[in-house]
Formats: structure tokens, C-alpha cells, sequence
């Protein structure tokens, strides 16, 4: 299926991916990103305003409506898109390049992985200023808004700030994207594969079933290797708004990475860079099976359109 495309087509079949599951899947998201700025415990305390995904979700839809819950939805959908276009193009022509090297079948699993990483690096630095962008949005409560939209947002920040704040968290984006893209792209292989074995299915086969599996349990096992990273970009992207967050408890600032672990760690304990992972996995879980299986199928569609 994959030599009959072009790098256009890996292009749009990555930017088709990255839509159909950030349209799916953007109420998880929203919610873990208040899990993860909330610093009071996600637990039934008084102090705390979030307790659960179900409790989360009741009350952002009652204080500020439904629409809520896609809130930050078109930077997002930005974000996804630059991120699917670039990362999945990469990874494929990397690989399609790695067959031309003399390599041992046994580094293959490295190979994978590597591809996997520069993808996700690469698709990173493209798309990040859509992340800040979509963070900020979704921090902001209904009562005092700080920005009215996308275009607002990146000219309040280009006129009141600086240019580098749409590129704020990327160092600890970095370190969680590499491994994660890369592990998520060898766990998809191998679950892929044992998949194909056990159901006696040829590699070239597209199947449905088989994309959904290998990508949910590769989406589980990448995100749970990495999320305090994620939590760290996240309290970093909302450095400098935080007048606009008071409804929302505590106020956390820091001023960089090591300091954001740091207090993290003091003020809240080991487990806070963890907060918002439940919501986390089950967004993983659904956002790669989803991934995969939309990139895979577009690339059917257009392989069997050209044939």
C-alpha cells in the first residue's frame, strides 16, 4: 500500500488523522488540562474545584456551557493537524529511507523508534505555538476572559509578551515527545504485528480491528512512560495569566523547568505530576487507536483511488 503514495499523500492522509480525532476527542483533553493546572488534589476535598472526569465534566458544562468543553477546539484542531501532517510524513520517509541503509534485522526495533522520535520532534516545533495558544484558551475561565479567540490570543501575546512565550514548556515538550513518539510508534509495530500473527492477517492487509487494538494499547503504554512531562509543559504555558485564573483556586508560578519540578514536588507531592493522567489514558487510549486507524484507512482510500 505504502509505494503506490506519494509525500502529499502521506500529507493529507496525517492532516485527515490529526482532524478526525482531535474533533472526537477534545472534551478529554479539556479536562486534563485543568487536572493538570489545578493545584489543590483532584480529590473530594472543599478546597478543590475538580474531583473526577464525570464531576469535572457536570461542572465546566454548568458554569460555562457546553461549548466548553471544546473550548481551545480551533488552535487544537490546528495543532493537530501540523502535528499528524508533519509527524506522519516524517516518520514514513524515514523508515521508507532507513530500508535503503544495510542494516541488521535486529536493530530494526532502534530504527523504529529513532523515526519515531525525529517524527515527533519535528511535528512538535511545527505545531507547538498552536499548543500555548490552545492551553491558554482552555485555562481561561467564562467570568474574566482574557482572550476572545485564536487570533486575539496570538496578538496578545506578540504584543504584551514575547514571541518565545508561543515557544514556553517546549524543553520539557521535547524530552516527553521523543520518547513518547518514539515508543508509540514501536509499541503501535509490535502490537500491530502480534495482532496480524495471531489472526493469521498479511501485513499488507489493511484492518480495521488490528489498527484500533495496536494503536490503543500503544497509546497506553507511551503516555503512562512520559505524563509529568505533559503536566510540566502545561504549568509552564500558563506562566504570566495568572490574574485570569483565580476562580479556579491556588495560583502556581514558577520560572522554568527545574523550578516548575521543584515546587511541583514540595508543594503537592510526588503524585501531583501524575494529576489528570485517568482522564489522560483514556484520551490516549482513543486518540491513538483513532490516530492510527484514520491514517492507515486514508492511505487505503487513496492507494485503492490510484490504483
Amino acid at each position: 500500500m505504502g509505494k503506490k503514495l506519494r509525500h502529499y499523500d502521506l500529507i493529507i492522509a496525517g492532516a485527515t488523522s490529526g482532524f478526525l480525532t482531535r474533533a472526537t476527542c477534545q472534551p478529554l483533553d479539556v479536562i486534563k488540562i485543568r487536572f493538570q493546572l489545578q493545584v489543590e488534589p483532584i480529590s473530594y476535598r472543599r478546597t478543590s474545584k475538580y474531583h473526577s472526569i464525570l464531576q469535572a465534566t457536570s461542572l465546566i458544562a454548568k458554569e460555562e456551557g457546553l461549548k466548553a468543553l471544546w473550548k481551545g477546539h480551533v488552535p487544537a484542531q490546528l495543532l493537530s493537524i501540523t502535528y499528524g501532517m508533519v509527524q506522519f510524513w516524517c516518520f514514513d520517509t524515514l523508515m521508507n529511507q532507513s530500508k535503503l541503509l544495510p542494516l541488521d534485522t535486529r536493530y530494526k526495533p532502534i530504527v523504529t523508534f529513532l523515526c519515531g522520535s525525529i517524527a515527533g520532534c519535528s511535528a512538535t516545533l511545527a505545531s507547538f505555538p498552536f499548543d500555548v495558544v490552545r492551553t491558554r484558551l482552555v485555562a481561561q475561565g467564562e467570568k474574566k476572559r482574557l482572550y476572545s479567540g485564536v487570533i486575539d490570543a496570538f496578538r496578545y501575546i506578540l504584543k504584551n509578551e514575547s514571541i518565545l512565550v508561543l515557544y514556553r514548556g517546549i524543553l520539557p515538550t521535547f524530552i516527553q515527545v521523543a520518547p513518547h513518539a518514539g515508543a508509540q510508534f514501536l509499541s503501535y509495530r509490535v502490537f500491530d504485528n502480534m495482532y496480524r500473527a495471531f489472526f493469521n492477517i498479511a501485513q499488507n492487509t489493511y484492518t480495521l480491528p488490528g489498527n484500533l487494538v495496536a494503536g490503543s494499547l500503544a497509546g497506553l503504554v507511551a503516555k503512562t512512560l512520559i505524563y509529568p512531562f505533559d503536566l510540566v509543559k502545561k504549568r509552564m504555558q500558563i506562566q504570566g495569566v495568572h490574574e485570569h485564573r483565580k476562580e479556579f483556586g491556588a495560583v502556581f508560578s514558577c520560572r522554568g523547568m527545574i523550578d516548575c519540578c521543584r515546587k511541583i514536588l514540595r508543594t503537592e507531592g510526588p503524585f501531583a505530576l501524575f494529576k489528570g493522567l485517568y482522564p489522560s489514558l483514556w484520551k490516549a487510549v482513543f486518540t491513538t487507536a483513532m490516530h492510527f486507524a484514520t491514517y492507515e484507512g486514508t492511505c487505503k482510500i487513496i492507494s485503492d483511488f490510484r490504483t
